[in-house]
């Protein structure tokens, strides 16, 4: 039997690759939803290309461009947020691929694990906002979680097997991104097109000026705790600067098993839409050669502020993450427009922690009235 795919977020960077891993194994999988934010034109491609059951358009303003181009076509179409989560709760897929980027993707990843689907996970920020209640829903409803970003991904490889043998702590690497090294001299006149030039990975562009703060590198931590049941402590980080050990788990008799590879999102995409089986493919293969040496260092917690600001929020949990993630899609925002600088970031991110009450044990209520809370604090704080 194909397994049933439906990707949230097709028109991004892990959506448009998770398209090409379908197209490669046509035996393997069908396509059955494909949604976009705004993207009208590459849905619309994307849709008459590979023929899905279900089109959403999550802006409804994009409905009618959408609708009509796609009439002639065997394809049903909707429009706006309830449509994402109403057939993400419904039976017409067997695997969600959640690439949503940021707080949005919430709420239609909730309503495929009350489904007890299966969700092939790129949305880091859905467990850093809401990890508590998003695990424990993953227990009620027997739902599972497969995580597609790399790190996680290759966690979640060296732990298959592993059921009965207790974790000592993981160690998340880091590429350091393309600012490895810099201090604040030279960072406070970083300008967005430099920050997008990330060395190792092609990514949208929010994932890689994340990269380029190590904001990303505090989202996966957070990330990792939830996914991996693991303590605060359990959690470590390790700039490795040629991106190919993509983490490691370190065991209590000492050893310590690495996930290996070329940096290239299309391997842990392809292995979260089909585990338990690996499947053959074409993509490039690591030839050790070619890497001499491997190195690794401790990460520069003062320089990158961001990444010690996440860890702060780990260690303090409640709301903390939450107002930590939701300040930072503001100010990545902000810094992508040119209305603040690098550093600023930062500064506003840590404002937003300080001035927001803290909430020890929320509900999902107090995560959506924590985010807007947020969001708009740290918008008036942008100059």
């Amino acid at each position: 039997m194909k397994k049933r795919i439906a990707i949230y977020g097709s028109t991004g960077s892990i959506g448009t690759q998770a398209l090409e891993v379908i197209e490669n194994n046509p035996e393997l999988f069908s396509l059955e939803v494909l949604t976009a934010h705004s993207n009208a034109t590459l849905l619309i491609e994307q849709a008459i290309r590979f023929q899905p059951n279900i089109v959403i358009i999550s802006d409804e303003t994009k409905y009618a461009e959408v609708n009509q181009a796609l009439a002639s076509k065997d394809i049903k179409v909707f429009a706006g947020e309830k449509s994402l989560i109403d057939i993400a709760g419904s039976d017409t897929y067997d695997v969600l691929l959640a690439a949503i980027v940021g707080y949005a993707g919430l709420s239609s990843t909730l309503a495929a694990i009350e489904q007890g689907k299966t969700v092939a996970l790129a949305n880091k920020e859905t467990l850093v906002v809401a990890g508590d209640i998003v695990t424990r829903l993953v227990t009620e409803k027997n739902a599972r979680i497969i995580p597609v970003d790399s790190e996680h991904s290759a966690i979640f490889q060296c732990l298959v097997g592993e059921q009965n043998n207790p974790v000592e702590k993981i160690i998340l690497t880091a590429s350091g991104g393309p600012f490895l090294g810099k201090k604040p001299n030279f960072l406070i006149n970083v300008k967005k097109d430099h920050a997008l030039q990330h060395p190792n990975w092609t990514m949208g562009a929010k994932i890689t000026i994340d990269s380029a703060s190590l904001m990303n590198k505090g989202l996966e931590m957070i990330e990792a705790k939830w996914l991996f049941g693991l303590q605060n402590e359990q959690i470590e980080v390790l700039i490795h600067s040629q991106s190919i050990i993509h983490s490691m788990v370190q065991f209590e008799d000492g050893s310590v098993k690495a996930q290996m590879g070329l940096p290239d999102m299309k391997l842990p995409i392809q292995y979260a839409l089909a585990y338990p089986q690996r499947i053959k493919n074409n993509f490039k293969r690591l030839d050790f050669k070619n890497y001499p040496n491997f190195t690794f260092e401790q990460p520069d917690y003062k320089t990158f502020k961001n990444l010690a600001l996440a860890k702060d929020a780990m260690f303090k949990g409640g709301n903390a993450p939450c107002v930590l993630n939701a300040a930072n899609e503001i100010v990545v925002d902000a810094f992508l427009k040119n209305k603040i600088g690098f550093l600023e970031m930062s500064d506003i991110i840590e404002q937003c922690l300080e001035k927001i009450a803290f909430v020890e044990k929320p509900s999902l209520q107090d995560y959506i009235a924590c985010n807007t809370e947020t969001r708009l604090l740290a918008s008036t704080l942008i100059k």
